[in-house]
């Protein structure tokens, strides 16, 4: 009989959010190989005291949160409503923002110290855990993200042209800087006004929202498409000539850049750990440490169809061989076994 392991997801369940879409992504993997993987969300404490009377009748083998700080504390309810161990991975802004702030920071510590284990998509992300790190010891892991696209079904991407074409595929928070390239970006449309600049992600800060809508107001050739269902993202990142990324921080490795890197797309991204983990300048992509940086990165692969082309290939062979979902799935199953191996 397969084993049954709750999964918490920080974000609801038909979210194009990163966060859900590694969430669902995992779940499959651990189905795939006959574990009885059971994903859910809680958004509030009504559904999360159902949660807690469904993990104490079922009794599921582990309890696996996703984020520290939105998952972290119903894991820990849920686990020792269980009697069983939980195992959190760490996501990106619980280490970047959260563990780091005065009032959250404390009960992020905890949540970390009481877990069976830790996971993180790369070893950036433990190197920003400092004291952290060093406490967890044996009980921290490094498994990488992967890429796996759904069947599209009926979710059609919404049209979108350029020469060059780039995508900007985020939520709108500050964390991803949306309104940075524009300003950026002024010079290239100045001498290629068939330049187009498309954002497609869902509103999540409002203020933030609010400033890339001020900047698209003067720019014709920028517009943000809103939410795109992941399964149309596909499509949508095909018809991109360079794809964007502008985070100040990542948990590890981005999704978006991993889907774009996978489908042989230009990256041209910050230059944070979390995307050095991916890119390696003028091999898989191309980073950038300034607004003047990423201009002229834009302008050098507008300019070379062939360097994209290059950069392209180099990235979907460095997907296809180091971040599969079988890869993926067995880091998993890795940790699983040491806790439960642990446990008698």
């Amino acid at each position: 009989m397969s084993r049954v392991v709750f999964l918490l997801s920080p974000t609801p369940l038909d979210s194009p959010r990163g966060n859900a879409v590694t969430v669902a992504r995992i779940a499959r993997g651990l189905r795939e190989r006959d574990v009885d993987a059971r994903v859910w969300h809680a958004p509030d404490a009504a559904s999360a005291a159902a949660l807690e009377t469904e993990a104490a009748r079922t009794r599921p083998s582990l309890v696996h949160a996703f984020h520290a700080r939105h998952t972290g504390t119903l894991g820990r309810i849920l686990a020792e409503a269980a009697g069983v161990p939980l195992v959190l991975t760490l996501t990106g802004t619980d280490v970047s923002e959260d563990l780091r702030d005065d009032a959250r920071g404390p009960l992020v510590r905890q949540t970390l110290l009481a877990a069976a284990a830790v996971t993180a998509f790369h070893s950036s992300v433990v190197s920003e855990l400092g004291a952290v790190a060093r406490a967890l010891g044996q009980r921290l892991a490094i498994v990488p993200q992967s890429v796996r696209f759904e069947p599209v079904g009926g979710d059609t991407p919404p049209p979108i042209s350029g020469e060059p074409c780039l995508l900007f595929p985020a939520g709108i928070r500050a964390v991803k800087r949306p309104t940075l390239p524009l300003a950026a970006l002024d010079g290239l449309v100045g001498r290629r006004p068939a330049t187009r600049l498309w954002y497609a992600g869902p509103v999540l800060d409002s203020e933030e929202h609010a400033r890339l809508l001020d900047g698209l107001a003067t720019r014709p050739w920028a517009r943000h498409l809103g939410a795109v269902p992941h399964a149309a993202m596909p499509a949508l990142l095909a018809a991109a000539d360079i794809v964007l990324n502008c985070s100040r921080s990542e948990g590890g490795m981005a999704n978006a850049v991993l889907e774009a890197l996978a489908l042989g797309r230009a990256v041209l991204a910050s230059d944070i750990p979390g995307n050095r983990s991916l890119i390696e300048p003028g091999v898989t992509g191309l980073l950038w440490g300034s607004e003047a940086e990423l201009a002229e990165g834009a302008a050098r692969l507008a300019a070379d169809p062939a360097l994209r082309r290059r950069l392209g290939a180099a990235g979907r062979q460095l997907v296809a061989e180091q971040f599969t979902p079988a890869l993926e799935a067995e880091g998993y199953l890795t940790v699983y076994a040491r806790v439960w191996a642990h446990e008698r």
